[in-house]
């Protein structure tokens, strides 16, 4: 058996003002088809596993590059198609291949592509012809599109939000291929359209046992696999409400009858599904008013969402109000940690903080700091990887302290913190630049975790957001969007 890996991806916000470039690519994940050498971050554990599983039932692995970029806007075209050109001249260069495996989003758009997963597997199907076995996994933020479907064999998605599940989905989808490529089973999938825009954490009810019944559909009958497509509410194409997909052995049937029940159970929980929010007034008294710590995402400055994660909205009313024993983190701000490295630990200067993308940014702060600790290639956990943080700067006023970066990310976990010299415990409240996926790390020592509805470049409005391209009705902007009168 010879596989064929490798990883193309970002999620990409059209509504963000950030181009997403090559160095992008290069400062977030870029190997010259050796990722399997490195440690894994999410993106890349795939290909470990492929390349693990492949050679245990001794095949042969043939790894090409794997690129994936921070979310942000759209990515360049010329990038994108580099890129792309790049894998498909490698899978040239390999044939014959038995299986293709490829990590990616699910929700890139470049110039002149709104599919760019779509385009990719379709010029991959065009390479391979109909008889070898094309597998991907994807984010469960992700836009599945017609030209996905066609293309390839089999889809698994991320089951887990925040993603804890990415290694066994790896296994997953590496394990109906290979059972594909042995004539064991003949995989077809079912996709149906939820006509819901939403954020589903897995982690609370009744997500938490949807998730359960998805799991245990799988081995039922001829299904194979179950997966939810989420959807990534900013991006602005054709197919970006929520979809569920359904692998089935041969039987299109049962998988379309799948996919429509578990829709169904979707739709009947979607109002129980809903997160509740509060205003950042509310969770400034939650963290008055203590025990501590208290943990509130801004999830309108998420980095991985495609905001600057720069934003002073929070700050600036908690400065405003005088709150105190207070951590908010992560603010990408390169400018100001290089001051913080010229004046060196232990420094006090004044500095000016975040602020610096545009409006959905805020306006810079202006701080009179002391520099506590500064530290180079920084990193955090998420799930079973580690992820780069680059210079990370610990910066207090006494009552108020930050966490500045050079690399644009989200808060995964505390470890960001711990690796810093800093106890998260001791924090009345902690802020943190995120939607969901610091829940994971931060629930065994938090006191409590609430979600700001907030001002910023992914304000959670659903109903509200100004998609020119996708113009299906949707729910919550539609209340029935299913009654064709």
């Amino acid at each position: 058996m010879k596989t064929f890996i490798a990883c193309l991806g970002t999620e990409t916000n059209s509504f963000s003002n950030l181009p997403t470039g090559m160095q992008t690519f290069r400062d977030s994940m870029y190997y010259e088809r050796d990722a399997t050498q490195h440690p894994p971050n999410t993106f890349s554990l795939p290909l470990h596993v492929w390349r693990k599983k492949t050679e245990e039932l001794q095949g042969e692995v043939v790894e090409s590059i794997a690129a994936f970029a921070q979310p942000a806007g759209l990515t360049i075209r010329s990038v994108y198609e580099g890129l792309r050109d790049t894998i498909l001249a490698d899978l040239k260069a390999a044939l014959p291949v038995d299986i293709v495996l490829l990590s990616l989003h699910g929700a890139m758009t470049a110039e002149g592509y709104d599919d760019c997963e779509g385009d990719f597997m379709g010029r991959v199907r065009d390479i391979i012809g109909p008889e070898v076995v094309l597998g991907a996994e994807l984010d469960l933020h992700c836009s599945i599109t017609p030209a996905m479907t066609e293309a390839a064999d089999v889809m698994v998605l991320f089951k887990e939000y925040p993603h804890t599940d990415v290694g066994p989905r790896a296994e997953e989808v590496f394990d109906i291929c290979a059972r594909a490529n042995a004539g064991e089973v003949k995989p077809v999938m079912a996709v149906h359209d939820c006509r819901m825009i939403s954020k589903w954490r897995t982690p609370f009810e009744p997500m938490k046992t949807i998730v359960s019944e998805m799991q245990a559909a799988e081995g039922q009958g001829d299904i194979l696999s179950v997966s939810f497509a989420h959807g990534f509410p900013w991006q602005d194409v054709a197919c970006t409400s929520s979809k569920m997909v359904v692998v089935a052995d041969g039987n299109t049937d049962e998988a379309a009858a799948t996919a429509r029940r578990f829709a169904d159970r979707l739709w009947a929980a979607r109002d129980d599904t809903n997160q509740d929010m509060i205003s950042t007034d509310q969770a400034l008294d939650l963290i008055e008013a203590g025990p501590g710590p208290v943990v509130v995402a801004d999830v309108a400055d998420n980095a991985g969402g495609g905001a600057p994660s720069d934003s002073t909205f929070v700050l600036r009313t908690a400065l405003d109000r005088g709150v105190t024993g207070l951590m908010t983190c992560h603010y990408w701000d390169p400018v100001a940690v290089r001051f913080c490295e010229e004046a060196g630990e232990g420094a006090s200067i004044d500095l000016r903080i975040g602020g610096k993308c545009g409006p959905s940014s805020g306006d810079p702060v202006d701080l009179r700091v002391t520099v506590k600790r500064i530290l180079g290639e920084a990193q955090q956990t998420f799930g079973d990887a580690r992820m780069p943080m680059g210079t990370a700067v610990w910066v207090t006023t006494g009552d108020v302290d930050l966490i500045l970066t050079t690399k644009r990310t989200q808060v995964f976990h505390p470890d960001s913190m711990a690796q810093l010299g800093i106890d998260p415990t001791v924090y009345r409240g902690i802020v943190v630049k995120s939607s969901q996926h610091f829940y994971a790390g931060f629930a065994p020592i938090a006191a409590r975790i609430e979600y700001i509805a907030g001002p910023g470049a992914i304000p959670p409005d659903f109903a509200t957001i100004p998609f020119q391209h996708f113009t299906a009705d949707y729910w919550p902007k539609v209340q029935d969007p299913f009654n064709e009168g």
